[in-house]
């Protein structure tokens, strides 16, 4: 096994790939003043919209600069749950007839149940 290590090498320290041919993704910069005065840039992608809020150094929670009031009224989606998600595929009857040939199955002992007793 000595003999296939390799010398020199710290595993995982260091990578071997470079930058070269890799262009990378235009971006601009987007302001931020916080409540202290501080203004500050984060870079930011072009297809990306900015958050409105971000975390300045001093702590404090830094507003878009030169950003509309209004666009603060943004459309909150409803969370989706396993139960929602589960519908969007199935109706009930389905989930029914699912439920009686697995049930069916467990009691006719070809199926077993996957959790231990302590």
């Amino acid at each position: 096994m000595a003999e296939r290590s390799l010398r020199g090498m710290k595993i995982g320290a260091n990578s071997l790939e470079t930058d070269t041919g890799v262009k990378f993704v235009p971006r601009e910069p987007v302001y931020y003043v916080c409540p202290q005065g501080h203004e500050f840039p984060i870079a930011m992608v072009l297809e990306v919209v900015a958050p409105p809020t971000w975390e300045c150094r001093c702590g404090q929670e830094a507003k878009l600069r030169d950003r509309d009031e209004s666009e603060d009224e943004e459309i909150i989606k409803p969370v989706r749950t396993h139960w929602d998600m589960l519908m969007e595929r199935r109706n009930e009857e389905e989930l029914q007839v699912l439920l009686d040939e697995r049930l069916e199955l467990l009691r006719e002992g070809k199926l077993r149940l996957r959790f231990r007793h302590r």
